[in-house]
């Protein structure tokens, strides 16, 4: 496998891809209606996708994925230099704070997020 990638489903793909862009200080590779791509890593991308077009390729197999807006579906556990200034970016970019930075069990200074969806994104830092 010579690529993962990740894919969240999303109400608004281009807030949701200006958001994420800001975020992670990167543009996307790839940028067209039903589908935004970054490269988070060497081999690993973040996937954007319309809730409402995911749905339309699954059906009725799986419950429609536009009735889980808000709630939680994953996590991005993302490693920065800054957690605090990491935070103030999420914040300008239209997401909020679930969890202020606090030294977790296993060692790490995290700071649990969330982006306009509802997905949970974690800064995690060196605590020392």
């Amino acid at each position: 496998m010579s690529q993962l990638m990740f894919i969240i489903y999303v109400a608004n793909q281009e807030r949701s891809s200006n958001f994420y862009a800001e975020i992670l200080d990167t543009k996307p590779i790839l940028h067209v209606p039903g589908m935004t791509e970054f490269k988070l890593s060497e081999g690993a991308l973040l996937g954007i996708m319309p809730d409402k077009g995911i749905g339309r390729i699954l059906g009725d197999a799986v419950t429609d994925p536009v009735k889980g807006r808000g709630i939680p579906r994953c996590e991005l556990y993302l490693p920065v230099a800054d957690v605090p200034e990491a935070v103030k970016t999420l914040l300008r970019a239209g997401g909020e704070v679930v969890q202020d930075p606090q030294i977790m069990d296993w060692g790490d200074l995290v700071a649990y997020c969330m982006d306009p969806d509802g997905h949970i994104i974690a800064f995690a830092g060196s605590a020392f």
